[in-house]
């Protein structure tokens, strides 16, 4: 039976379920956990955290309330464990928000999460549903996070190339949304496991536009594209291309390194924000003054008939 006040539940592939309290008030409920994607126990908990956080900004809101989901072996020592949960903690309260909790169980390969309870003004909620033909589309991290993964794992990268990778994938999405929220954006959603290409797709479809996307333009981590022209991809980024590539066009025009790097799924990716034209300029200042390295990287069109149009911007 239908909640009139379940405002975004699952029909639409969006970041998190919001439901209406009153008036003025409704919660954002998400989950999300994974194993770990880095060595370090405690950047993996930072990493972790900031992802299962990013839901909630991608849906107009602010974190209150989380709560830990872990699965270990017996065999991990205790002060990995201890540090994963620092990690996390640490970044929640960087959110502003408190952890009350959680639940933990024995597994032979570890995971990490949170279950993230936020709130927003029902007014207010954004989804990827809203995008408008006419709308700048503007991406608040640079992509690469798993071609990154998979070279660090290989022995492909220096450390300082290691920390500034996780210094990315840290980065909570807090101050993009409160920069982007103001401004009354057209839709909104986090990039991640599905990458650039497949969480655009969702997006045109469920707004009824086709989403032109200037490859060109898109921000790339550092020595990304390199390791990409060196073969340096994850299986998810071939998983992604089945799921978006039969609806995009214009692919050939670029190079396939490239293009892989839209694909490359992502790990506590940035926002892909939706905003009418007249208000992305101050959009991409409101985002650079809050240090944010944020790009315009394509426009929304009309139903066309593919969901995805790749140009040169």
């Amino acid at each position: 039976m239908a909640d009139e006040n379940l405002l975004v539940g699952f029909d639409q592939s969006d970041d998190a379920a919001v439901y209406k309290l009153s008036g003025d008030t409704a919660v954002v409920q998400t989950v999300d956990f994974f194993p770990p994607v880095v060595d370090d126990p405690y950047d993996f908990g930072r990493i972790a955290a900031a992802n299962a956080l990013s839901d909630v900004y991608a849906m107009g809101g602010a974190p209150r309330l989380a709560m830990n989901l872990l699965a270990v072996p017996s065999c991990l020592p205790a002060e990995a464990v201890r540090a994963i949960l620092e990690g996390g903690a640490d970044k929640v309260k960087e959110a502003g928000a408190v952890i009350a909790g959680g639940h933990s169980i024995e597994d032979p390969e570890p995971k990490y999460g949170l279950c993230v309870t936020g709130v927003v003004h029902p007014d207010r909620v954004l989804t990827n549903s809203g995008a408008r033909a006419g709308d700048i589309l503007v991406l608040t991290k640079p992509l690469g996070a798993g071609i990154l993964t998979t070279a660090a794992k290989a022995d492909l990268l220096s450390e300082a190339e290691c920390r500034a990778m996780v210094a990315v994938m840290a980065a909570l999405n807090r101050a993009a949304a409160e920069a982007a929220v103001p401004l009354a954006p057209s839709a909104c959603t986090d990039v991640t496991g599905f990458g650039l290409m497949g969480h655009a797709r969702e997006m045109a479809e469920g707004s009824g536009v086709t989403l032109e996307l200037w490859p060109d333009k898109v921000p790339l981590q550092p020595r990304v594209l390199e390791l990409a022209r060196d073969g340096i991809i994850p299986g998810g980024a071939y998983r992604n291309r089945a799921f978006a590539g039969p609806d995009a066009e214009g692919e050939e025009a670029f190079p396939q390194a490239l293009m892989d790097c839209l694909y490359d799924p992502q790990t506590s990716g940035g926002l892909l924000i939706s905003i009418p034209e007249e208000r992305a300029a101050q959009l991409l200042r409101r985002l650079s003054d809050a240090g944010v390295p944020a790009a315009a990287v394509g426009t929304a069109r009309p139903r066309g008939e593919k969901l995805l149009r790749l140009r040169r911007g």
